[in-house]
């Protein structure tokens, strides 16, 4: 398995924008995105740090409901 890559938050920003997340504000250091499904949505904020810690990344994938795989594809 592939080890997870260094990413910024801007660089998340943009990946979550290609599937289908909405950026609503920017709060302090934290972008805040939403994506609007059927019956419910889901918030995300990303902090915009040059390198989110693997921890922060993981969150977000989970959240996201991204797999590493999507993610290297992504980028």
């Amino acid at each position: 398995m592939p080890k997870l890559p260094i990413v910024s938050g801007k660089d998340i920003v943009k990946i979550l924008h290609k599937i289908g997340f909405i950026h609503i504000r920017t709060h302090g250091s934290h972008a805040i995105l939403v994506k609007q499904l059927y019956n419910s949505k889901i918030t995300i904020p990303v902090p915009l740090h040059d390198e989110l810690a693997k921890g922060t990344l993981k969150s977000i994938m989970n959240q996201a409901g991204l797999s590493l795989e999507d993610l290297i594809k992504l980028l």
